[in-house]
């Protein structure tokens, strides 16, 4: 029982430190709160996302915010065609001493952090897109042979611009699954726009403020680990995921005719863990149904593909997981 107040105690503790994250945060990055709760889902889990919005709405900004109110040691790669894999990575760099001997060190590269931005990551040749695989997967890489282990925490916050893709490569499936969530970043209301206006062409603007430790992160993503889920919850991720796999009885005819490919057992993972931040974030201490919900287009959007056909209809896959959800979550609730 004293275990289990012990656990309580620091999950509502975390809840209002998050509480000061966000608002730190909202005074730079102004509006979206949707957008920041996703990016902090993010960090809690453990894991990494990818930005996908216009220029100018903000995303740099917003990584750059990250990076002071969590503590973290941040780089910043701009992707270009010509980018190498060692240019991301290191590479050895051949020496001679005082006394004539030489050697080989390591000269580590900038993915040697706890956050890293990669903007406009599809603009990297695939060769280059690959270099970043065993790291967001696996926590180090290979140099010459040997494992060498990045740090610790290690997210990789990639953005994305929608629109322009001549001299661009898209990213593999392989790849687009490492990432937790896929984050839309849109326009925002005038309102919002009118206090970004205020806000940043003055003679000074507002500063964020460290809020977490890099230590503490690492404390929040087992914490919320330990988060109870109930079956309910449970059975609506499997019942969602599932239900979107063509091949699979219980998808509809519309995901069979529509859907290429569907999400896999990481999907499900990645459900689990975020409606748990999502709950964390709203000082909840259990998920609910309503959270696999609000989870399911930024976890499954990038995990999933329409068909041919589907493309050439002009069919839409936001609308397809926004019925499909509805549909599900429905049976959930009447059985």
């Amino acid at each position: 029982m004293s275990d289990a107040n012990d656990l309580l105690a620091e999950i509502e503790a975390l809840e209002v430190k998050l509480a000061e994250a966000k608002a730190s945060i909202t005074r730079r990055f102004i509006g979206q709160e949707h957008v920041v709760d996703l990016t902090l889902s993010a960090l809690l889990c453990g894991g990494h996302a990818l930005l996908i919005g216009l220029p100018g709405l903000g995303k740099t900004r917003l990584v750059d915010t990250l990076s002071t109110v969590m503590g973290l040691d941040g780089n910043r790669i701009q992707f270009t065609p010509d980018l190498m894999p060692a240019d991301i990575l290191g590479s050895e760099v051949l020496e001679t001493d005082a006394e004539g001997r030489r050697s080989f060190r390591f000269v580590p590269g900038p993915i040697f952090c706890q956050l890293l931005m990669a903007d406009e990551i599809n603009r990297a040749s695939p060769r280059t897109q690959s270099a970043l695989l065993q790291a967001m997967q696996e926590h180090h890489i290979t140099v010459a042979g040997e494992n060498r282990a990045l740090g610790a925490p290690f997210h990789v916050l990639a953005t994305q611009n929608p629109i322009e893709q001549e001299g661009t490569y898209p990213l593999p499936e392989a790849q687009l699954d490492r990432f937790l969530v896929q984050i839309d970043v849109a326009y925002p209301d005038r309102q919002t726009e009118r206090d970004i206006l205020l806000a940043t062409t003055g003679v000074a603007e507002e500063k964020a403020h460290e809020v977490f430790t890099a230590e503490e992160l690492i404390r929040a993503q087992s914490l919320l680990r330990q988060m109870p889920v109930g079956d309910s919850v449970v059975e609506a991720i499997l019942d969602l995921v599932r239900a979107f796999r063509p091949d699979d009885e219980t998808a509809d005819e519309r995901v069979k005719q529509t859907v290429a490919w569907g999400p896999g057992p990481r999907a499900a993972q990645a459900l689990m863990l975020t409606v748990r931040a999502r709950a964390m974030l709203q000082g909840r201490l259990a998920p609910s149904v309503e959270d696999v919900v609000a989870m399911a287009r930024p976890v499954l959007s990038h995990r999933m593909a329409l068909n041919f056909a589907a493309r050439a209809r002009g069919d839409n896959l936001a609308d397809l997981i926004e019925t499909t959800v509805a549909r599900t979550t429905r049976i959930e609730a009447a059985a």
